[in-house]
């Protein structure tokens, strides 16, 4: 069905689930995404079954705005918004975006703008994550649609046990400085509001360093996290910046 450096659509799937690591995992899919011309690929998790947030951005491929500008978190449903529509909807659907209506979902890809293919990923939970690839002049039949379908659910299994395995690894434990500084203000009882007004950041960034470091320490909640950064010894009982 799809041939990518002499592999099959199952050759990509097999190599994609057993991926090493998440730019391996990246390098194979978008190669073969690039055979059905989709230049763009993003890979992401999400939070929330009724107000949809992007949790983590697990990768990204092509210059999804058409500007250069970078892709994270916190900018992607701003400028995306039709990422949304996962939320009422449980199967993959394409759609566009053009200078006349922004983005829109579509039946089939048109032959102006972008056009993508955005495939949801539910597990026990609910909605968990979804896989979006877009390009100029994608193949929109039906074996193109069943082979991305396949491959968002598979990158998306495989890029969630790469994470959870690392957070679990302690050499990846260690919290950046600004991580540090964040959870060291919660220790001495600041409120989120207050530590965005000190630093200098948004409340959202505040509350994405508190989602990555639960993540990376492997707890649940924040309260967890302060407790196990100081048994780690990245935080002592009575940091206060």
């Amino acid at each position: 069905m799809i041939r990518s450096s002499g592999d099959t659509g199952f050759d990509v799937l097999l190599r994609v689930s057993q991926a090493d690591s998440l730019q391996q995992m990246q390098d194979i899919a978008c190669r073969a995404c690039a055979h059905l011309g989709y230049d763009r690929v993003l890979l992401f998790a999400v939070t929330g079954q009724e107000d949809v947030t992007v949790d983590r951005i697990y990768w990204i491929e092509g210059d999804w705005f058409g500007d250069g500008s970078p892709v994270d978190a916190d900018t992607y449903l701003a400028h995306c918004p039709v990422t949304r529509h996962i939320l009422s909807v449980r199967e993959p659907f394409f759609w566009a975006k053009t200078a006349e209506h922004g983005y829109q979902v579509v039946r089939k890809p048109g032959r102006r703008g972008i056009n993508g293919f955005q495939v949801p990923v539910y597990g026990p939970m609910g909605l968990e994550g979804a896989a979006s690839f877009g390009g100029l002049r994608p193949d929109g039949s039906a074996r193109a649609q069943l082979f991305l379908s396949l491959l968002g659910a598979a990158a998306f299994r495989r890029s969630s046990q790469l994470v959870e395995g690392a957070a679990k690894d302690p050499t990846n434990r260690r919290l950046s400085d600004r991580e540090r500084e964040v959870l060291g203000l919660i220790a001495a009882g600041r409120r989120q509001a207050e530590i965005a007004t000190s630093l200098g950041i948004s409340g959202r960034t505040v509350e994405n360093h508190l989602r990555n470091i639960r993540q990376r320490i492997g707890v649940k909640t924040t309260a967890q996290a302060v407790q196990a950064a100081i048994r780690l010894g990245e935080l002592t009982p009575f940091d206060d910046e």
